[in-house]
């Protein structure tokens, strides 16, 4: 029998906090709750867990930096709660090295549908085989990529992001697609895509400006060249 997946709740409302812990508890997952980021924070250096779901305003410590830490230290990944409704706020949360976001008020199951994809999709990504295109090498089982030779580091999103399009090599990809395949949804917001496309762009690129690899096909979407060529 798998292993429950270990998930650390960070969110200051306690009514908020006891609805997640007790609904994600009782579908199957371990669960760790705390009310602040300092707590939680001791908690996840000492270990590590499986994902983290973090509410963006909290006491003590922001989530926006709690998910900075947690960066420092691991590939988790990371989910952001928000109150925030305005796109920027939202990408403030993705720059941070938030993997996911849900706005509140949410519905539990959502949430639960969403947890399920994030984990699912990083035990995937750590049973499959090494990938060798072009400039690239992914080892998805240790979730450690090198571009050209050296070794680049990721965060859980991106290093989703980046084995899907290496899978797929030389192929217009639209912004639904990649959400579909890469977040698990049927319905989301394109920036999304965007943030993570700029922040893979910074690590895997000479040039973040001038891409060789990750190019944007205006109007359309992203292809991917392992062998990279001007833009």
């Amino acid at each position: 029998m798998e292993e429950a997946a270990r998930v650390v709740v960070v969110e200051d409302d306690p009514t908020v906090r006891g609805a997640v812990d007790a609904y994600l508890r009782a579908n199957g997952y371990a669960v760790s709750a705390y009310g602040d980021g300092i707590a939680a924070r001791r908690a996840i250096s000492a270990g590590p867990p499986d994902l983290v779901i973090v509410d963006r305003m909290l006491p003590g410590i922001s989530g926006d930096e709690l998910c900075r830490e947690i960066r420092s230290i691991s590939d988790v990944p990371i989910m952001m709660l928000t109150a925030l409704g305005q796109v920027e706020d939202r990408i403030d949360g993705l720059e941070a090295g938030a993997d996911d976001y849900l706005a509140k008020p949410f519905s539990l199951r959502e949430l639960l549908l969403r947890v399920g994809a994030l984990v699912r999709r990083a035990r995937v990504a750590g049973s499959a085989a090494e990938i060798v295109a072009g400039d690239f090498r992914v080892d998805p089982v240790r979730r450690r990529v090198w571009v050209r030779g050296v070794e680049v580091v990721l965060t859980a999103r991106e290093h989703d992001l980046l084995v899907f399009l290496v899978r797929n090599p030389d192929r217009v990809i639209g912004r639904d697609e990649i959400l579909r395949e890469v977040w698990g949804w049927t319905v989301g917001d394109g920036a999304t895509v965007t943030v993570h496309v700029r922040r893979l762009r910074e690590k895997i690129e000479p040039d973040p400006q001038s891409p060789q690899h990750l190019h944007t096909e205006w109007g359309v979407g992203y292809f991917f060249s392992p062998q990279g060529r001007a833009g």
